[in-house]
C-alpha cells in the first residue's frame, strides 16, 4: 500500500512512525513533514491546508490511504476534494468537521441534541460579552469561535480578567475572522478527560485513555498552549467511559448523522466530569497533539487496518488491543512560545535521549540550517517515555529530557505528578 500522512508536527511524527511499521505498507509519504520523519518516510513540499493540491498529488501517485493530522485541512474540505477524487482518506468531511471549526455551532448543536454541556452566551461585541459575564457570573470562560491553534481560550478568574479578554477579543482582535464571534461560558469544575474515539459514522472504537497538560507553566499556570504534555492511560472512575460514550459520544455521532454530516475519522471529546456527571468542554475533528504521543505508542498492533476500517465504514468488525504500559510525553518548546517563538536555536542531545530504554522522541518544530538541526517552531520536540506505571515512564521521559538542550528551552516538569 501507499500512505500519506498529512501534516508536519509531532501528532504526524507518531502516526507516520506507527504506520511505518505496519504490514502491507510498502511506500509512506508525509506532506510537508519534518526532519524527523524524513527518516521514515518520503516528505513532499506540500503544505497541510493546500487542499487541491494535496488531492491532485494523492491522485497522481495512486495513494491507498491518506490519514490527516491537524485540524485546518479537514475543516477546509480536504475529505471532500478527496472524495471528489475517488480516493480513500480518514477524517470527516468539511460539514462535519464544523464540530471543531466552530464552538458556537458545536453549542447550538449540544443543545438540539441534549448533550451535557455548559452554558454559553454567543457575543459579537464588548456590550454582548459585559452582559453575558453578568448573567453567567465569575469565574467564567472566552472561546474564539473559529480555529486558533489551541490559543483562543481565556479562562476568567477575577473581574481584571474578564476586562483583559474583552480589550484582546473585541479591542484587539487577536483571533482575526477566528474571534468573530466569541462562545462566553460558565467555567465547569472537575477533573479534565480527553476521550478519542474512531468512528465510521455508525460504530465507535475508544482509543486508550489520555490527559493532556494545556497551561504553559507547573501546577496549570499561564497562559494556555497546544498543549506542554500528556498521559495515557490515565484513571477513570468505574463506569465513566462507558456514559461518556452513552451521553455524549454517541449522540453526537447518531445526530450529526441525522443532520446529512456523517462522520467518519477521529474524534476528540475534551470532557469535564464535574460533580453532575461528564460535560463537554469542546470536540475536535482529529488526534489531539500531544496525545497522540503518548496513546499510539501503547497500541498492541498495527494501527492501519483500524484506519481503513474507519473509511471503509467497517469498524465494528476492529477491535484494539493496547500495551500494559503507561506512557508520558513531555513538550520541548521554543523560547517565547505560545506568543513568537525563537527560531534558529541549534538543537543537542538527542542521540543520548534516543539512547535510553524506552524512550520515542517526536518532531515538531525542527528544521535543518547547513546541515545542523534547529528550532523552527513553538512546539519542537516531544519526547516520550514508556514504563510499567506513569510514575516510571514519567522517570524514563525527563531523563531524557535533561540530555536534550536548545536556547531557551521550555517544558513543564510536573506532567504525569501524583499519577500512579
Amino acid at each position: 500500500m501507499r500512505v500519506l500522512v498529512i501534516g508536519g508536527g509531532g501528532r504526524e511524527h507518531t502516526l507516520a512512525w506507527k504506520l511505518s511499521r505496519a504490514e502491507g505498507v510498502e511506500e509512506l509519504y508525509v506532506a510537508p513533514g519534518n526532519p524527523g520523519m524524513a527518516a521514515i518516510a518520503t516528505c513532499v513540499p506540500i503544505a497541510a491546508d493546500a487542499t487541491v493540491e494535496l488531492a491532485e498529488f494523492a491522485a497522481s501517485l495512486r495513494i491507498d490511504l491518506t490519514v490527516v493530522g491537524p485540524e485546518l485541512p479537514l475543516v477546509l474540505g480536504i475529505a471532500d476534494e478527496f472524495v471528489r477524487r475517488g480516493l480513500v482518506l480518514v477524517g470527516p468531511t468539511r460539514a462535519a468537521a464544523e464540530l471543531e471549526g466552530s464552538k458556537v455551532f458545536t453549542k447550538e448543536f449540544c443543545l438540539r441534541h441534549r448533550i451535557p454541556t455548559g452554558r454559553a452566551l454567543v457575543a459579537h461585541h464588548r456590550e454582548q460579552a459585559t452582559a453575558a459575564v453578568k448573567q453567567l457570573g465569575v469565574p467564567v470562560v472566552f472561546k474564539a469561535d473559529g480555529l486558533a491553534a489551541g490559543k483562543g481560550v481565556q479562562v476568567c478568574h477575577t473581574r481584571d480578567d474578564v476586562d483583559s479578554a474583552i480589550a484582546r477579543y473585541f479591542e484587539a482582535h487577536a483571533f482575526g475572522a477566528a474571534g468573530e464571534r466569541v462562545l462566553i461560558e460558565e467555567c465547569l469544575e472537575g477533573d479534565e478527560v480527553s476521550f478519542m474515539v474512531l468512528t465510521d459514522g455508525l460504530s465507535v472504537l475508544p482509543l486508550a485513555s489520555a490527559r493532556d497538560y494545556k497551561r504553559l507553566g507547573d501546577g496549570n499556570q499561564g497562559p494556555n498552549t497546544g498543549g506542554m504534555g500528556a498521559v495515557s492511560p490515565v484513571p477513570l472512575e468505574s463506569g465513566l467511559a462507558a456514559t461518556i460514550l452513552r451521553t455524549i459520544v454517541h449522540p453526537t455521532v447518531v445526530g450529526l448523522a441525522a443532520e446529512g454530516r456523517t462522520y467518519r475519522g477521529v474524534l476528540y471529546a475534551g470532557v469535564m466530569v464535574t460533580r453532575d456527571g461528564p460535560k463537554l468542554l469542546e470536540y475536535n475533528c482529529r488526534l489531539g497533539d500531544p496525545e497522540t504521543q503518548a496513546v499510539i505508542p501503547r497500541l498492541d498492533g498495527d494501527l492501519l487496518p483500524l484506519l481503513r476500517a474507519t473509511a471503509a465504514g467497517e469498524l465494528g468488525s476492529q477491535r484494539a488491543v493496547w500495551k500494559r504500559e503507561a506512557a508520558v510525553c513531555v513538550v520541548l518548546a521554543a523560547g517565547g512560545y505560545p506568543g513568537a517563538p525563537e527560531r534558529g536555536e541549534l538543537i543537542a542531545g538527542l542521540g543520548d535521549a534516543l539512547a535510553q530504554p524506552g524512550v520515542l522522541v517526536f518532531h515538531a518544530g525542527t528544521a535543518l540550517q547547513d546541515g545542523s538541526l534547529v528550532t523552527a517552531g513553538g512546539r519542537v520536540l516531544s519526547i516520550v517515555g514508556r514504563g510499567a506505571t506513569v510514575a516510571e515512564a514519567a522517570g524514563v521521559t525527563y531523563e531524557a529530557v535533561g540530555r536534550v538542550h536548545f536556547g531557551g528551552m521550555q517544558f513543564r516538569r510536573d506532567i504525569g505528578g501524583g499519577l500512579t
